[in-house]
């Protein structure tokens, strides 16, 4: 028999695929952390989430709630409140959470500045590879021409960053772009090379 932290999940789960708006928000108080989470993930999937919704959950002490408000905000809320939340979150103390709301980044359309200054930092100087590897991709999946000079440097990181940063110059163009693939090509790295060939084939 399934505990009652498992039952209340579930309960929520639930309410979302039926649609009950009240039994799903009423997950956004739980005591459980994970219950508060799948709360969240219920309102995203009817639509029923608020700026405020998120706002509030964006400042929970539990960093398995705020991984999910990072999750759903791109699905949850118009761009530009969304770009609101993921800012906050950018600069969150919990590297999980950075991670996620990185690449969150890349699925918002409409990216404010802000968003690809912090996104450029993080790819570029942040300790964690993969937060670093997340900004990286976000850029790539923008596509702003204010983000290029990060993912181009990013092309000289870890293994698994340099191949995200060899997909991200798809949208780009530009002697700087063609000279980072042709290095590419020559990698120690064999998927990084096959990235390369890839875009250049």
């Amino acid at each position: 028999m399934p505990d009652d932290t498992t039952a209340r999940r579930r309960a929520v789960a639930l309410a979302g695929h039926q649609g009950d708006e009240a039994a799903a928000r009423a997950g956004l108080d739980d005591d459980v952390a994970i219950v508060r989470a799948t709360a969240l993930g219920a309102l995203a999937r009817m639509g029923g989430l608020s700026r405020g919704d998120l706002d509030r959950a964006a400042a929970d002490g539990d960093p398995v709630v705020r991984r999910r408000v990072a999750e759903v905000t791109p699905r949850g809320l118009e761009p530009s409140d969304a770009n609101a939340v993921l800012q906050r979150l950018l600069g969150d103390p919990e590297d999980s959470v950075v991670e996620v709301s990185a690449w969150a980044c890349g699925e918002v359309e409409g990216s404010t500045d802000a968003i690809i200054e912090r996104l450029s930092a993080l790819a570029t100087a942040h300790e964690d590879a993969l937060v670093r590897e997340a900004a990286v991709a976000a850029l790539g999946a923008i596509g702003d021409d204010a983000g290029l000079a990060a993912i181009l440097a990013a092309t000289a990181d870890k293994p698994a960053i340099r191949r995200r940063a060899v997909l991200a110059l798809a949208p780009f163009d530009g002697p700087e772009v063609d000279a980072a693939l042709e290095r590419a090509l020559q990698d120690r790295d064999w998927q990084v090379r096959q990235a390369a060939q890839d875009l250049l084939d």
